[in-house]
Parts: structure tokens; C-alpha cells; sequence
């Protein structure tokens, strides 16, 4: 179950800062996960101070969808 974050982020890139495998992108707007490429770990959901990251059985629909999304075209969080 791939981590999925919702509109509750405000960029300030703890999670991109504790992840192991780089899985956040930087969107306009937030940071998103590429589901291709996050382990699972739950790191980032425990450290987000918005509380704006869940696994994606936990996370509503549209956000699973807008992070697999955009994922693809947003750059690495940490280029």
C-alpha cells in the first residue's frame, strides 16, 4: 500500500526529506508519491506535520489517482 498525499500539504518537504527510495515528486501545488516507487514504509505518513499523507487504502479515491497522475510529470521533490 503505497503512500498517498492529500490537499492538506503545504510543500515543506519533510517526508521527501525521510524517504529511502526519493518516491515524492513536486507538483504547483503539493508533493505527491509515485506509487511505482514507494516501498511502503510509512515513514513520510509519521513524520508529515499536516497529517496530509495515508496509505492508499485509507486515502480517499481521487487523491490515490491524482498522485499516480501526477507523479509521472512533476519533478523529484529532491532534484
Amino acid at each position: 500500500m503505497p503512500s498517498v498525499v492529500n490537499d492538506s500539504c503545504i510543500k515543506c518537504k519533510t517526508c521527501a526529506s525521510v524517504c529511502p527510495v526519493d518516491a515524492f515528486h513536486e507538483c504547483d501545488t503539493q508533493l505527491v508519491v509515485d506509487p511505482d516507487v514507494c516501498i511502503d514504509c510509512g515513514v513520510c505518513i509519521s513524520e508529515c506535520p499536516q497529517n496530509a499523507i495515508a496509505n492508499d487504502a485509507e486515502a480517499e479515491e481521487r487523491f490515490v489517482k491524482f498522485n499516480a497522475e501526477q507523479s509521472k510529470i512533476c519533478p523529484g521533490a529532491n532534484d
